[in-house]
């Protein structure tokens, strides 16, 4: 495991600024536990959601990484999540719980009423350590099922995420049918 602590604190891209909007794609969508200023449903252009990051900090170990979502790039697609509000200083705890390979970097996010923000997204490419890649969605549905970590069953993040888009109203074909999958076995 890379811890990426150290490497977003140097990212300082919003240092001047008094607040400063991050977007959530995964568990920031359904647990902010943090403080924010602000939250607004919103998306980001030119990404899909996949659950190919390992977890070995969170919801699984290093022994028995558990999965969850990364963005992956598709032109044309689009990844609907929330927008939070925040203060520079809420990055520094954001650091330390997306520490296992997820970098910061800036994106333009779009609000339902057309107006549109630059922020923060925490992403983890394919070129980290905890990259686990695509895999047949039974396989990754058995790994989901089986991995737990500190912050509970890998299972819980993946049900939890569909029901939070389910309330945005979203459709996700890959978390759907990954759910689906789990709720199978």
């Amino acid at each position: 495991m890379i811890d990426t602590t150290a490497i977003n604190q140097q990212r300082n891209q919003f240092a001047q600024h008094a607040d400063i909007w991050l977007f959530g794609y995964g568990s920031l969508i359904w647990k902010a536990d943090f403080a924010y200023l602000e939250r607004r449903s919103a998306y980001i252009s030119g990404w899909e959601r996949r659950f190919w990051q390992g977890s070995h900090d969170h919801r699984g170990t290093p022994e028995a990484p558990g999965r969850v979502v990364t963005l992956t790039p598709v032109a044309g697609a689009i990844c609907h999540g929330m927008a939070y509000r925040i203060t520079p200083e809420t990055l520094a705890p954001l650091d330390h719980r997306e520490k296992n390979g997820y970098l910061r970097e800036i994106t333009s996010m779009h609000f339902a009423d057309g107006s549109d923000a630059q922020g923060l997204v925490y992403m983890a490419t394919e070129d980290n350590p905890a990259f686990l890649g695509p895999a047949p969605l039974e396989a990754m549905a058995r790994q989901i099922a089986r991995a737990e970590g500190p912050s509970g069953p890998n299972r819980d993040y993946l049900l939890n995420l569909a029901s939070a888009l389910r309330d945005l109203e979203v459709e996700d074909a890959h978390i759907f049918a990954l759910e689906e999958q789990l709720q199978r076995l």
